[in-house]
């Protein structure tokens, strides 16, 4: 039996004719200072950019960005992109968190371009995030785009809304995994954790 459709409601909150400069405007002015100062003056453009670009993930499709360089390739070895930087906004506090992901999976006939998964995990860090959602959007992705044998991703992140605030704790990371197919075997697994660890003579 079919899934009815959702149906999602235009989201209203009665600001909809306001701009979203006026909107960091007044937020500016109810922490007490002077939005028309000088060095606060052209914040609210600023800021607009910056969340602007901060978000960009949102209209950005991840299926068309690994379907652009798909190959047909005799392969059936672990690939590895490890190392990957990460920025992203925490959906709880609006503050960042960053970080290095490392992405594996097994080909079962077809491999992607080498430079579409560092892609990849910018369009979903490039949304208002969890740690936890992120590293499983990229699985996903992965998984839909090519059916590998399977996908592994490990995100190694610290996050400013508790370093700078909350428990104010300086050296505390996060570390989430999502393991898919054949990853969900103890030796892939186990071979994909060692190789993300291990770091080359060169410094690489």
């Amino acid at each position: 039996m079919a899934r009815p459709a959702i149906v999602r409601k235009a989201l209203t909150t009665g600001l909809e004719n306001i701009s979203t400069q006026d909107i960091y405007r007044e937020i500016i002015r109810r922490f007490d200072e002077d939005p028309t100062r000088d060095g606060l003056e052209r914040t609210p453009e600023r800021v607009e950019k910056s969340l602007t670009f901060l978000t960009k993930g949102y209209h950005e499709n991840p299926t068309e960005i690994l379907q652009g360089a798909l190959f047909d390739v005799d392969y059936d070895e672990m690939v590895i992109v490890k190392d990957i930087e990460m920025f992203s906004l925490c959906e709880h506090h609006m503050l960042p968190f960053f970080g290095k992901v490392h992405v594996a999976y097994i080909p079962n006939g077809k491999v992607i371009g080498l430079s579409k998964i560092p892609r990849l995990v910018e369009v979903f860090a490039r949304r208002l995030q969890v740690q936890e959602r992120l590293t499983r959007q990229i699985a996903d992705a992965i998984q839909d785009a090519i059916q590998p044998q399977g996908v592994g991703v490990v995100v190694e992140a610290r996050h400013l809304c508790m370093m700078m605030r909350g428990v104010e704790k300086q050296n505390s990371s996060t570390v989430t995994s999502a393991m898919v197919g054949v990853f969900q075997k103890q030796n892939t697994r186990a071979e994909f954790l060692s190789l993300v660890r291990e770091r080359a003579q060169t410094g690489f």
